[in-house]
């Protein structure tokens, strides 16, 4: 079995592959506290409730966007699998030819949903991934990873107004009756809820245009359900891409 771990900034979501088959999945918060000790009990112990023991798991692929938790996961994969793990970055084979300024820029996250998205749905595509991040990318017709945007996600906005204002409250990130806001929680998720949606709906628009028209358009991300019901205009809602394409990528790379 394949255990694939994408490290981002609020979550850790973890998946197990038999061959094709994406066994299990879970999702733990992401601490940089935590010791790898930590980390490999918690793992153990929630894939266990699955069904699944570390020693069915003979190979670890991942990706991070938190650099003090590579290290950690490092020593996890070696302590408690036995095995290097293949960590996505410079270097690694992913299927997809980048075209971004500075390569070695680009979130390793960012090139994994890429590649998963151009091998299951084709080219041209764009991804949206909606999390801690609101992030734009783009794969052109001739399977070129292009660039993108970035823009502060819901909850990072959410939590903005909270604490940069006096009166403003935390609410729930639901849509809210009417886009006209009569009290100040509904007032709050329309600017959010919909905002975000019509702002989802404006970069996807400009960059159908910049890739010739007749993109497909995929949604993922852990706050991707929220938004799913606003936005028409994606094809698929993919919450496992990163998963899928880090089993790609190791697929690509057994042989390297």
């Amino acid at each position: 079995m394949l255990l694939t771990i994408d490290i981002g900034n609020t979550n850790i979501t973890v998946g197990v592959f038999k061959q094709e088959d994406l066994l299990a999945t879970t999702r733990i918060s992401t601490d940089t506290s935590r010791m790898p000790d930590e980390y490999g009990l918690i793992i153990s112990q929630l894939l266990a409730l699955k069904g699944i023991t570390l020693t069915e798991i003979h190979a670890l692929c991942m990706c991070s966007v938190v650099p003090p938790l590579t290290p950690i996961f490092v020593e996890l994969s070696e302590s408690f699998l036995g095995v290097k793990p293949l960590i996505v970055g410079s270097g690694t084979r992913t299927g997809i030819k980048i075209m971004y300024d500075h390569p070695r820029d680009v979130g390793a996250d960012r090139i994994t949903d890429a590649a998963a998205a151009l091998n299951t749905y084709g080219s041209p595509v764009i991804i949206v991934d909606i999390g801690t991040a609101t992030v734009f990318d783009a794969v052109s017709k001739h399977g070129e990873y292009l660039g993108g945007a970035i823009a502060p996600g819901l909850a990072i906005a959410a939590d903005a107004l909270f604490h940069s204002t006096s009166q403003l409250r935390r609410v729930e990130l639901s849509r809210p009756k009417t886009p006209i806001g009569k009290n100040t929680v509904h007032a709050i998720q329309s600017g959010l809820v919909l905002g975000y949606s019509d702002l989802i709906t404006g970069m996807v628009s400009r960059f159908n245009q910049e890739l010739g028209g007749n993109s497909k358009v995929i949604g993922t991300g852990g706050l991707a359900s929220i938004i799913a019901d606003e936005v028409t205009l994606f094809d698929a809602i993919d919450p496992y891409l990163t998963l899928n394409g880090l089993k790609l990528i190791h697929e690509l790379n057994k042989t390297k």
